[in-house]
């Protein structure tokens, strides 16, 4: 597993963008696709910011500060106290770039998307924590380049962890999805990974996504609903 985080945990809850959207975190991307305005391609790809590196820093300069805004609601709330209960035996797996969880309370979380609060040093490849905004440039603490970007994978980069996802789904005994649309990959394929293995398999969501068929069972609902109640019968079990 990712360092500090322990063996191959009971439960394993992925999270998507449904979870933070109740805390007013913005998707950034409109009905017709576009990310404030910006094509994906303009802002969320190491093509784009070799081309443009201005735009990308400032649009992720606008998302951290956003980000920043807005405070964890009762489905993060949650998932810190099932936690505090099962210890090693939850990871959180999130494809947001947003530090809710952790300011829930949770310290399980592999971020497989990277960190909106933290950067990489295109130099030297430190990865540290963001001193702020990106614009103008400010210097890597690590060997004083300013070559930082934020520590996020875009589109056609390799997401964080998923060795450690794999061995993770391969042996746990429960996977739950909370707020995914089921279209992004790899993450889409993780209940199938569950299931295979084994693993009972839970969906979460808002309505159903693109992948509520693979799941043994879909719960519909507002996260900030659906997840405290799911925690409260996982707890309850427990005892």
């Amino acid at each position: 597993m990712t360092p500090g985080l322990g063996g191959v945990p009971r439960i394993v809850v992925l999270t998507g963008a449904g979870i933070s959207a109740e805390s007013g975190v913005p998707t950034f991307r409109d009905a017709g696709g576009l990310w404030e305005g910006h094509r994906v391609e303009d802002v969320a790809t190491p093509e784009a910011f070799e081309q443009d590196p201005d735009t990308v820093q400032r649009f992720y300069d606008a998302r951290r500060r956003a980000v920043a805004s807005v405070a964890p609601n009762p489905a993060h709330d949650a998932l810190a106290a099932l936690e505090r209960e099962l210890g090693d035996d939850l990871l959180v797996v999130t494809q947001n770039i947003d530090d809710l969880h952790e300011r829930a309370g949770s310290t399980r979380v592999l971020h497989m998307h990277g960190e909106l609060g933290r950067v990489r040093c295109l130099a030297c490849e430190a990865r540290s924590e963001a001193p702020g905004d990106l614009l103008p440039g400010p210097p890597c603490q690590n060997c004083g380049e300013r070559m930082l970007r934020p520590d996020v994978v875009w589109f056609g980069e390799m997401p964080y962890g998923l060795d450690e996802i794999d061995l993770a789904l391969a042996g746990c005994e429960t996977f739950v999805a909370i707020g995914t649309s089921g279209a992004v990959h790899p993450a889409a394929g993780f209940v199938l990974t569950a299931s295979a293995f084994g693993a009972e398999t839970l969906e979460l969501n808002l309505a159903g996504s693109e992948i509520t068929s693979f799941f043994a069972e879909s719960r519909l609902g507002l996260a900030s609903l659906v997840v405290p109640e799911w925690v409260g019968e996982v707890l309850r079990e427990g005892r």
